[in-house]
């Protein structure tokens, strides 16, 4: 009784200390005095590298029975429902997939042998940090993934616009992405990495600078889902009829181009148009310009993995293309939107563990672990019968012995849920049948929490990426890194990542410390930069041979007056070549032109599509003004900043006649040559802005002429030179 009493008493005293009033369960995140744990209070030793069989050149196959690693993944993906922990906010569209050349010396893939046929696709778009509520246009990582509905069940690619990631072990999954969304304590800030978590951790975790450095350049804020590659990150296998097996990594690389938007315009869209891309998408596809990429794959024999001196399961490392060139097998196209948009592109559910006979797994350590994770929170967002809604179910006959669970769709008659059975129902495919058969890969080693020797080298890839950049790319990464850095008020956090990227640059890292604080000096730790470049990792490298304005939204300013012939030649020529023309005026409602003969009728009016209140110029690619015969009534305001900001966007401007003047007033910055009445050129070509005095119907049938010289400038995407020369800063835009 008395021991008794002195443990309620003791109890008491417990709950009028600190810890009164539920504090109990109140624990502090930033303490130093205690260790990781499991949820069972077991003290965790290594929460970093999934138990796997390893040596110490190689790094074997993970382990399930490492409950660790399965607590800390499975927790992780039901932290919330019903929204995707990652990649909420996300947009899709229907297509197909055409083999052009058969790979059956390196794959026994029906998909990837038989050039005879077409594969329907469902392919998801999505950024990763934000909530489903989150701008388009933020810088972040783009997911890529594709659901290929195959003859022989579903086989899905689940990758991202940048081929390499974050981390090298799926355990680290939680901590890289709890670092990257809001902080816990005031949930801030929203679908962005400026801020200390996110820096912290790039910091303390080495093997994510080359990530960090793809993040941080274009392509972080991509101008179109149409517009950028897309990569399977991981690397896989291939298995051909022989059995024998091949490591590939998976491209698709857009017809139009790798381009991106200015930073400037990304974050000014996520006002202006929050569902830019998402729009951009749909649009496109209504129109009939159908997007397309090129799909390749890279290649190794599996007697060539440890021939260089990068691990081929590390992901945090490319392949680089002179080393292991893609080999483009064939086109994805997407040619249809969703119905709906809650049944489809926010139910389906992709897995990386969704993989066809010929197409199996490799030790990759990301990707073992992605096999388990994305299943598992399939579960929790939508049950135990997910793959049953009609986004994700196959084309293919489907017959198990699953049965019952949440929500069951599938109704099976009969009495036969298990095998063996004495019907001899439904027996296992022989491999002869099409049965999926694991490549059986020969593994040995020690059960250990242990990475290879090459996954302990985090810096070289990061200098190829950098030194392979254009002069302006280089720019805007250098900008970026100190927006970033700016938004971080912990000084231990920006000038660690100054240090860091002193040992990738030492100018780059010292034009970030001049910006955002920190030190960069030459250390004797310090990487050297050996200068070696890849012709495959700057955008540029990705432009079409011949510049295309398809699908290109131009912005053809007009006003009362304006000259009706000019604006038909300049409206026609660019749809015809594939553009999409917007008219934009002081209003939306009627317009007329100089030579109507009755200004009040219909017939010779014009509606404008936009305002300049309703629509911005960063909504645009190019604006072009024709002729008109008073053009004062643009001189306002609203139509200068228009055309200032436009230019300080590095975009095409064309501008004919009278108009000339107009932009000449909005730029008024040194280096750039206008037309002038009686000049003895036609057209004037100068960083990007595109004059005439008049347009000639017939200088166009003739030669190179204005609308020609112009379509060459929005083909080219933006005139970086006006950048690089410093005529932007000159614009306050």
């Amino acid at each position: 009784m008395e021991r008794a009493k002195e443990t309620i008493i003791g109890m008491a005293g417990y709950h009028d200390s600190k810890v009164q009033d539920l504090k109990r369960d109140t624990v502090d995140g930033n303490s130093k005095r205690g260790v990781i744990t499991t949820d069972a209070g077991v003290s965790v030793s290594n929460t970093d590298d999934w138990l796997k069989l390893s040596t110490e050149h190689r790094t074997g196959p993970m382990l399930l029975e490492d409950q660790i690693a399965r607590e800390k993944i499975m927790r992780f993906d039901h932290e919330r429902i019903p929204e995707r922990v990652v990649h909420a906010r996300g947009s899709a569209a229907f297509g197909h997939f055409k083999l052009h050349e058969s790979v059956k010396d390196v794959s026994c893939a029906g998909v990837l042998t038989d050039t005879s046929r077409t594969t329907p696709v469902f392919v998801r778009f999505s950024t990763v940090l934000g909530s489903r509520g989150s701008a388009d246009t933020v810088r972040d990582v783009r997911g890529f993934a594709v659901k290929f509905y195959t003859e022989e069940g579903n086989w899905d690619i689940v990758g991202n616009d940048i081929p390499v990631f974050f981390i090298q072990d799926a355990m680290k999954f939680p901590d890289v992405i709890h670092a990257g969304k809001p902080e816990p304590h005031n949930e801030v800030p929203q679908s962005q990495s400026a801020h200390n978590n996110f820096w912290d951790f790039q910091y303390l975790h080495s093997e994510a600078t080359h990530m960090f450095m793809w993040a941080m350049s274009d392509r972080g804020i991509p101008r179109s889902y149409r517009m950028m590659q897309g990569f399977g990150v991981n690397t896989y296998r291939l298995v051909n009829k022989e059995g024998a097996s091949h490591f590939v990594k998976f491209h698709f690389t857009p017809t139009l181009g790798v381009h991106s938007l200015v930073w400037d315009e990304a974050l000014k869209i996520c006002g202006q148009d929050p569902d830019f891309h998402r729009k951009d998408l749909w649009e496109a596809i209504e129109s009939g310009a159908f997007p397309t990429w090129k799909f390749g794959i890279q290649v190794l024999p599996e007697s060539k993995q440890d021939d260089f001196e990068f691990d081929i399961l590390d992901a945090t490392k490319i392949w680089p293309e002179e080393l292991v060139p893609v080999r483009y097998i064939g086109e994805l196209q997407l040619n249809r939107n969703p119905d709906e948009f809650f049944t489809q592109t926010e139910q389906v559910a992709f897995c990386t563990s969704h993989v066809i006979p010929g197409v199996d797994f490799s030790d990759d350590p990301l990707l073992q672990g992605r096999n388990f994770s994305y299943f598992d929170t399939q579960l929790s967002r939508l049950g135990i019968n997910w793959q049953e809604l009609p986004i994700n179910r196959p084309i293919c006959p489907m017959m198990n012995n699953n049965r019952d669970g949440a929500m069951r769709h599938r109704i099976t008659k009969g009495t036969v849920n298990y095998w063996p059975n004495r019907f001899e129902a439904n027996p296992p495919a022989k491999p002869s049948q099409g049965g999926f058969v694991n490549y059986p890969e020969k593994v040995d080693g020690v059960k250990q929490r242990l990475r290879s020797k090459k996954f302990q080298e985090h810096i070289g890839q990061a200098q190829l990426f950098y030194n392979s950049l254009s002069g302006h790319e280089k720019a805007h990464l250098t900008n970026a890194l100190a927006f970033e850095l700016d938004h971080c008020d912990d000084k231990t956090v920006y000038t660690r990542i100054v240090d860091r990227l002193t040992s990738i640059d030492l100018s780059l890292a010292q034009a970030v410390a001049t910006k955002v604080g920190g030190t960069a000096a030459p250390q004797e730790a310090t990487k050297s930069n050996p200068g070696h470049k890849s012709g495959y990792l700057s955008q540029t490298a990705f432009d079409p041979k011949e510049p295309t304005i398809a699908t290109r939204r131009i912005a053809i300013i007009v006003c009362n007056g304006y000259n009706a012939s000019a604006f038909t030649t300049v409206r026609t020529t660019l749809k015809d070549r594939g553009a999409f023309p917007y008219v934009i005026s002081t209003r939306r409602s009627a317009i007329h032109p100089a030579d109507a003969p009755d200004i009040s009728a219909d017939s010779s009016s014009l509606t404008p599509d936009h305002h300049f209140e309703g629509m911005r110029s960063t909504l645009f690619d190019a604006i072009l003004i024709p002729d008109a015969a008073d053009i004062s009534s643009l001189r306002n305001g609203r139509v200068i900043h228009w055309i200032r900001e436009a230019f300080g966007h590095c975009k095409a401007i064309g501008a004919i006649g009278e108009a000339v003047a107009l932009v000449k007033e909005a730029c008024g910055v040194q280096g750039v040559r206008l037309a002038e009445k009686g000049g003895k050129e036609d057209v004037v070509n100068s960083y990007g802005v595109v004059t005439t005095d008049k347009l000639v119907k017939e200088k166009e049938e003739k030669g190179k002429g204005f609308l020609d010289v112009f379509c060459e400038e929005v083909g080219k995407h933006r005139c970086w030179a006006r950048e690089m020369d410093g005529l932007t800063g000159l614009v306050a835009y």
